[in-house]
């Protein structure tokens, strides 16, 4: 299973449930807390029991993964554990990340062990995934090293064994619709020879806006999967762009991001949301499309527009396993 991808919208989920049940591809889907939660989410207002109920009875060649499971991972601050407790009861595979709330190594070493026993508690068939990308926790391979060292030790050996996924870094990092990052290729065969190391599936974040050649490359080297989540949010937005051919939709489109402020976080101190309102739909159009404005004032100026995206989503999707 090479990729994981974000369902950045229900356009998205069905396209990817379509294709991997046309080419009997296994792809993962890695929902954020935000994204989709026990309590429901942006994308198509989802929980996370509904959500794995609805992919589940349409395929069997999709595993669920929560990205970004623990504390300060959801809409509101808190101990992730209401959300966990939900996970546990739905989804294939769990990303146990406390590093946005607790960078410090012993304190997101001491969340990882607690959240990983909890969740074993509640399920005792899940699998893990474990680390967190860069952009939120810089590892080098030797502390990442010890990480796996001091949770070998802390765990108990049947619990250690359900480790699946290694996050490994080697420069991506999003900002706006830009790949950021500084490839590093001989950080990412040190890090790839770690997970080997320990019998990890190796897998990188934010592998968004990058060349599908890169992204072969890396697999070349020993990569074993890579997510992909914002650039397919991006798909769905630009379609709907290359489909507005009047001011005033595309200024209500504007209008219901803008207000929704979710683009903040992607941008830079100088943006000017004003200016720059294409990238700003860029950015954010994905956020907005379950919302009841954006169904009731934009989409039915496009009654036959789901098709056109799922298409596009496809072709993506080809790109990628080189169809």
């Amino acid at each position: 299973m090479k990729y994981f991808i974000g369902p950045m919208s229900k356009n998205v989920v069905d396209t990817i449930i379509e294709f991997c049940n046309e080419t009997e591809n296994n792809i993962g889907l890695i929902p954020s807390r935000r994204q989709i939660e026990w309590d429901g989410g942006y994308v198509n207002n989802w929980t996370t029991n509904g959500f794995a109920q609805y992919v589940k009875q349409k395929t069997n060649h999709i595993l669920l993964q929560r990205d970004h499971s623990g504390p300060g991972q959801g809409k509101n601050d808190d101990d992730g554990l209401i959300s966990i407790a939900h996970d546990c009861k739905s989804l294939d595979l769990i990303h146990i990340d406390p590093w946005k709330k607790y960078p410090k190594y012993k304190d997101g070493l001491l969340w990882t062990i607690n959240l990983m026993t909890i969740c074993d508690i509640a399920n005792p068939n899940l699998k893990y995934e474990i680390g967190t990308e860069e952009a939120i926790r810089k590892f080098e391979v030797d502390e990442l090293h010890k990480f796996i060292c001091d949770l070998k030790e802390a765990l108990k050996p049947s619990l250690f064994l359900k480790i699946k996924y290694l996050v490994i870094q080697s420069g991506t990092s999003l900002k706006g619709n830009t790949q950021t990052g500084q490839y590093d290729k001989e950080r990412l065969i040190k890090m790839i020879n770690l997970a080997k190391q320990y019998n990890f599936t190796s897998k990188e974040h934010n592998g968004d806006y990058i060349p599908v050649s890169t992204i072969k490359e890396k697999f070349e080297l020993g990569l074993d999967a890579i997510n992909i989540a914002p650039e397919f949010g991006l798909i769905e937005t630009q379609t709907y762009l290359d489909n507005i051919k009047d001011k005033n939709t595309f200024n209500k489109f504007w209008e219901i991001c803008y207000k929704s402020n979710k683009w903040v976080k992607w941008v830079n101190d100088d943006f000017n949301p004003n200016e720059q309102k294409e990238e700003l739909i860029k950015i954010c159009g994905h956020y907005v499309l379950s919302t009841f404005q954006f169904i009731t004032e934009i989409k039915p100026c496009f009654p036959n527009i789901d098709n056109q995206i799922k298409n596009n989503i496809k072709n993506k999707l080809n790109l990628l396993y080189g169809y």
